[in-house]
């Protein structure tokens, strides 16, 4: 790395690769299923193939935009490395099959050597034995320290105060918004960027001046076939709120959530659908296009949506972080972490293993393209990425980012998800009340906590 620009060297000319490949990657269906496994692990079990000696293997799960990006920057590292067979990459199904998968394979000692993980997830498998630690020294190998991440994801990168994942990136829930919606409604500042929205009644003024522009709504978010999304809207506003205690604590064993103040949280979001300001029934692909097409200033979801977003023709968006409508800041975000599953490694694979995490970080401006911040500080705090627009004007939320408590059943894709984000979502479409939700949250989440970790 650059010490003195605080960039990678060959940031410039891969980034010019980058650019110019995405769309061609996206089209040709690299990211779909499994993707260039024929000399991995796995594949070696299926079908007799072997390893060349010094490859590095590894598994991801990464679809959409960001695995058209990830596989242009597994094409530069192989540049990087002079050789095709320096690198076996295997993309698999987000979510608890991904999981599974790693899992068994680290269990049946056929891991691959680097893995992605979200920092959610990771805590469970380090629980269950299954990562190497991230040592000091073992950081080193990629010339690096703890101090060279955002704190709050690496203070998330531990388990029992070691950590267990590397983080990539921090990817927080934030706000979409129509430019030219938001300028008719007044609520753009001087600069042209959205002015700051403030409280409650803050949010709901800046809901019915924008459904006054668009005669249906003021903001869309799915609460229909998105679990994660319904969990992801309810967890930033009840952390922004004073009195909140831990939806689970004792990893995972006890339910310790507030029930009168999630009750409360839910009738208010209640109240926003119920009133017009949002759909009441709606899934991610039409809530995006409410926005797109200007009968919704805003569009509630995570920032991996950018590149949908760039792919519509004329529309201009912006993008800010979720309003603090409560007492304090806050978001809920996860972490892509790079982790080490648990093998017998020599020396020469350690190195190599780092060597290739290094690579990957050293290109974190070009994985920020996509919307995900750095977490890699020196690329954060760079002339180039604070410049990028719209990612750098929702980066303070990696500040105040929060993630799911730690069990075995939590985390990005997880039965938690699913549990909760579906009460969630029968709220949202008038088909519950409040009260009901968090009785039924409760019920189901302590028949988890109940449950032995089957790992």
């Amino acid at each position: 790395m650059n010490s003195t620009t605080g960039l990678p060297h060959r940031g410039l000319s891969r980034r010019s690769l980058l650019r110019g490949g995405l769309a061609a990657a996206g089209g040709l269906g690299l990211t779909a299923g499994l993707s260039g496994c024929a000399g991995t692990p796995l594949a070696a079990g299926l079908v007799g193939s072997e390893l060349s000696p010094g490859t590095v293997t590894f598994w991801n799960l990464f679809g959409g935009g960001d695995g058209a990006r990830l596989q242009l920057m597994l094409e530069e590292y192989r540049r990087q490395q002079g050789s095709a067979d320096s690198l076996q990459a295997a993309t698999f199904a987000w979510g608890n099959p991904y999981y599974t998968k790693v899992s068994l394979a680290t269990l049946g000692n056929k891991p691959p050597d680097v893995a992605v993980a979200h920092l959610t997830r990771a805590s469970n498998l380090a629980a269950a034995g299954l990562l190497e630690p991230i040592t000091d020294d073992v950081l080193a190998l990629a010339g690096l320290s703890p101090a060279d991440f955002n704190q709050r994801a690496w203070e998330a990168s531990q388990y029992e105060g070691q950590s267990y994942a590397i983080p990539m990136d921090t990817h927080p829930w934030v706000l979409f918004y129509n430019v030219e919606v938001c300028e008719q409604a007044g609520l753009l500042g001087p600069d042209g960027l959205l002015a700051p929205i403030e409280g409650v009644e803050g949010w709901e003024a800046a809901l019915r001046a924008a459904q006054e522009v668009t005669g249906e709504f003021g903001a869309s978010t799915a609460n229909v076939g998105d679990t994660s999304n319904c969990w992801r809207f309810l967890h930033t506003l009840y952390r922004q709120r004073d009195g909140h205690t831990p939806f689970l604590s004792e990893e995972g064993q006890a339910v310790t959530f507030d029930d009168a103040l999630v009750t409360d949280t839910l009738a208010t979001m209640q109240s926003w659908t119920a009133d017009g300001l949002m759909p009441r029934n709606v899934d991610t692909p039409a809530a995006q296009t409410l926005m797109f097409t200007g009968r919704s200033a805003f569009f509630l979801n995570g920032e991996w949506e950018i590149t949908t977003a760039q792919g519509i023709e004329g529309l201009e968006f912006g993008m800010a972080p979720f309003p603090q409508l409560y007492e304090s800041p806050a978001a809920h975000a996860d972490s892509h972490a790079f982790v080490l599953p648990r093998m017998d490694r020599s020396p020469e694979k350690l190195q190599r293993a780092m060597g290739f995490v290094e690579s990957m970080l050293d290109m974190s401006l070009d994985w920020a393209e996509g919307g995900h911040i750095p977490t890699l500080l020196e690329t954060f705090r760079s002339a180039e990425y604070q410049a990028l627009e719209p990612q750098s004007n929702y980066a303070e939320a990696a500040d105040y980012a929060v993630y799911d408590d730690p069990a075995w059943y939590s985390g990005s894709g997880s039965n938690f998800e699913t549990v909760t984000g579906a009460e969630i979502g029968l709220v949202l479409q008038g088909l519950t009340s409040p009260e009901a939700a968090v009785a039924s949250m409760r019920s189901q989440l302590e028949n988890y906590a109940n449950t032995a970790n089957p790992l």
